[in-house]
C-alpha cells in the first residue's frame, strides 16, 4: 500500500513537472521576441524624432548662436584639411599667418569632418551631420543605462526626455565638442555601472576606451568620475581599495589627457583651456574661499544658474520633472530585474542611490566653479543626461503605481501624444531665438569672400570667428576701438593686405587708427563695413608720415 501511495505521488509530482513546461516550447520565446521587437521600434521612433528635430534649421550658416565657438570648430576644421591634417595640431584663422595653433579640447569633431572634406570639399553641413550623429548615438546609451538602473520602460522615457529636450535639440546640432562628449562620457558610465554589476573584461575595456575619449573630447567631462567611483566604492565596501579597476580606469583614462594637455600647450599661440582655468576660474575661486561676501554671492550667482536650465538646456518640462524626482524616486530597496531577467542584488536601489548622489554633487560643483564664471549655457550640458535618467526612473515608478496595465486605450495614447507635442513644442520655443542669424552680416561677408584677393591675410575689427570664417580668409580678428597704429603695422608688415572695420563706430571712435587708415585706398562694398586696401594710397603720402607708416605697406 506504502508503495503503490508513493508510485503514485510520484507520478503526480512528475506530471506537475511536465505541466510547468509549457506544450508549445517556442510560446515564451516567440513572446521575448515580440518585446524586444517592440522595443527596438520604439527606440527608432524615439532617434527618428530626435533627428527630426535636430535637422530644423540644418543648413544654417554658422552665424548662429554661439557664432565665435563654432567659428573657431569650423576653421580648425577646414585649416585641418587645407593645411595640416593631423588632429593633434589644430589651428584657429586668427593671429597672422599660419600655423596658429590653439590649446583646446581634442578635435574629434573637426578632424572626422576634415577627412570628408578632403573627398566632398568644405560644406560645413559635414560639421553639424557628425554633431547630430554623436547627439543621436547618446540616446540608445541612454536607454541601456536606464534599463540597467530602473526598467526598460524608464530606459525608454530617459531616451525620449533627451530626444526632445531643448539643449541636447540645439546643441545637438550646433558645431561644437559637447555632442561627442556627453556620448564618450554617457557611454564610460554605462560600461562601468555593467563592469561594476557583471565584472565582464569587455565591459571594462569599453568603460575605459570611453573614459579616455570623454576627458580628451571635453575635461569638463571628469565630474562624471563622481558617480563612476561613488559606485564602486559603494559595491566593495571594505574591499575598495584592494580593487585594482579604479586605479587602472584612472591612470589609462588620464594620462592620454595630460599627454595631450601637456603638447597642444607647448605649440599654441592662443591658451584657451589654461586661460580660462588660471586667469578666470581659479583667481574667483580663491577669493569666493577667502571671504565669505564673496562665496555668498558666488552661492547666489550659481543658482541663478537654474534660469538657464528651465529655459534653453533642460526646458521647462524636464525641469520641473527632475524636480518631481527627488520625491518620487522607486524605494531603495525593491523586487526588480535587470534588463537581461535576471535577479537584481538586494542593494540595486542604495548602488542606484549612491550613484546620483555622486553626480548631481559634482553637477553642482561644476557649476559652482566654472559655469559661474563662464556663464554660457551650453556649458550647462552635462546636466541633461543626468536629468534625463534621474527623471524617468521617478516617471516609471509613478506609471507603476497609477495605471499599471491601464493606460493601453486610445485615449491613454492620446494623452501621451498631446503631452508629447506640447513638451516639444515648448522646448524648441525656448531655444527658437538661437536659431537666428543676420542675413545682412551673412551677405557682407559672402561679399567679401569674391571681392578680396584669393589667400590674402586681413585685419578684421570686430564681430567674432565665424565672420573671419565666413570671409574665407585668415589673419587677425580685434577690436578696432583697442587696435593701435602701432598693431596694423605690425599685421602689414607681416602680411596682412586689407583691413576691414565691422563696427565702424568703435573704429570712428579709435581717432589714431582711423586717421592713419585714411591714406590707404577704400574698397568700394555694398555693406556698411569700410574695407581699405593696403596695397594702394588714397593719395601721396605726407612728407611729415609717422615713422610707422613709412614702412608699412607695399606701393
Amino acid at each position: 500500500m506504502a508503495d503503490r501511495d508513493e508510485r503514485r505521488h510520484g507520478l503526480e509530482f512528475l506530471r506537475e513537472q511536465v505541466l510547468d513546461v509549457s506544450p508549445h516550447p517556442s510560446t515564451a520565446d516567440a513572446q521575448a521576441y515580440v518585446t524586444r521587437a517592440r522595443l527596438g521600434a520604439a527606440l527608432i521612433l524615439i532617434i527618428v524624432l530626435g533627428l527630426t528635430l535636430r535637422l530644423y534649421h540644418v543648413r544654417s550658416p554658422i552665424l548662429d548662436h554661439p557664432g565665435w565657438r563654432q567659428g573657431d570648430e569650423s576653421a580648425i576644421a577646414r585649416n585641418f584639411a587645407t593645411l595640416q591634417n593631423n588632429i593633434f595640431y589644430p589651428q584657429t584663422d586668427y593671429d597672422g599667418p599660419p600655423p596658429n595653433y590653439v590649446e583646446l579640447e581634442l578635435q574629434i569633431v573637426p578632424y572626422l569632418a576634415a577627412q570628408l572634406y578632403r573627398i566632398f570639399g568644405v560644406h560645413e553641413i559635414f560639421l553639424r551631420l557628425i554633431v547630430i550623429a554623436f547627439s543621436l548615438a547618446t540616446i540608445p546609451l541612454l536607454f541601456a543605462l536606464g534599463a540597467e538602473l530602473y526598467s526598460r520602460r524608464a530606459g525608454l522615457i530617459a531616451a525620449l526626455l533627451f530626444a526632445i529636450t531643448p539643449g541636447a535639440v540645439y546643441y545637438g546640432r550646433a558645431i561644437l565638442p559637447e555632442s561627442d562628449m556627453i556620448f564618450f562620457g554617457f557611454g564610460a558610465l554605462l560600461f562601468w555601472w555593467r563592469w561594476c554589476a557583471r565584472r565582464r573584461a569587455g565591459d571594462f575595456a569599453l568603460a575605459t576606451l570611453f573614459a579616455a575619449l570623454a576627458w580628451l573630447a571635453k575635461p569638463p567631462a571628469l565630474l562624471l568620475l563622481a558617480p563612476m567611483l561613488a559606485v564602486s566604492v559603494a559595491r566593495s565596501r571594505a574591499r575598495v581599495f584592494s580593487d585594482w579597476s579604479p586605479y587602472v580606469l584612472l591612470a589609462a583614462s588620464l594620462l592620454p589627457l595630460a599627454a595631450y594637455l601637456h603638447h597642444v600647450s607647448a605649440i599654441a599661440e592662443w591658451h584657451w583651456a589654461s586661460g580660462i582655468t588660471l586667469k578666470h576660474v581659479l583667481p574667483t575661486l580663491r577669493l569666493e574661499l577667502a571671504r565669505p561676501a564673496a562665496l555668498l554671492v558666488g552661492l547666489q550667482a550659481t543658482l541663478a544658474l537654474a534660469k538657464m536650465l528651465s529655459t534653453t538646456i533642460l526646458g521647462p518640462v524636464l525641469f520641473g520633472l527632475t524636480l518631481l524626482a527627488s520625491f518620487t524616486q522607486p524605494p531603495l530597496f525593491s523586487s526588480t530585474v535587470n534588463a537581461d531577467g535576471t535577479a537584481r542584488e538586494a542593494e540595486h536601489g542604495r548602488f542606484r542611490a549612491c550613484f546620483f548622489g555622486a553626480w548631481f554633487a559634482a553637477l553642482c560643483l561644476y557649476a559652482f566653479v566654472v559655469v559661474n564664471v563662464e556663464r554660457v549655457d551650453y556649458y550647462l550640458m552635462p546636466f541633461v543626461p543626468f536629468a534625463a535618467l534621474y527623471a524617468s526612473g521617478a516617471l516609471d515608478h509613478l506609471l507603476s503605481l497609477l495605471a499599471p496595465r491601464t493606460s493601453r486605450s486610445f485615449g491613454g495614447y492620446a494623452a501621451m501624444a498631446a503631452a508629447l507635442f506640447l513638451t516639444c513644442y515648448a522646448g524648441m520655443l525656448a531655444v527658437h531665438p538661437y536659431y537666428t542669424w543676420s542675413r545682412p552680416v551673412y551677405s557682407a561677408a559672402t561679399e567679401l569672400r569674391s571681392r578680396l584677393a584669393p589667400g590674402s591675410l586681413i585685419v578684421m575689427g570686430h564681430y567674432d570667428p565665424s565672420v573671419l570664417y565666413t570671409i574665407g580668409r585668415r589673419g587677425w580678428e580685434e577690436d578696432p576701438l583697442l587696435w593701435n597704429v602701432h598693431d596694423m603695422t605690425s599685421a602689414i608688415n607681416k602680411g596682412a593686405r586689407y583691413f576691414v572695420a565691422l563696427e565702424v563706430p568703435r573704429f570712428r571712435a579709435n581717432k589714431q587708427l582711423y586717421a592713419f587708415m585714411q591714406r590707404y585706398r577704400r574698397v568700394p562694398v555694398r555693406s556698411g563695413w569700410q574695407v581699405y586696401d593696403f596695397r594702394h594710397f588714397a593719395h601721396k603720402e605726407p612728407a611729415n608720415a609717422a615713422t610707422g607708416a613709412n614702412a608699412s605697406a607695399p606701393r
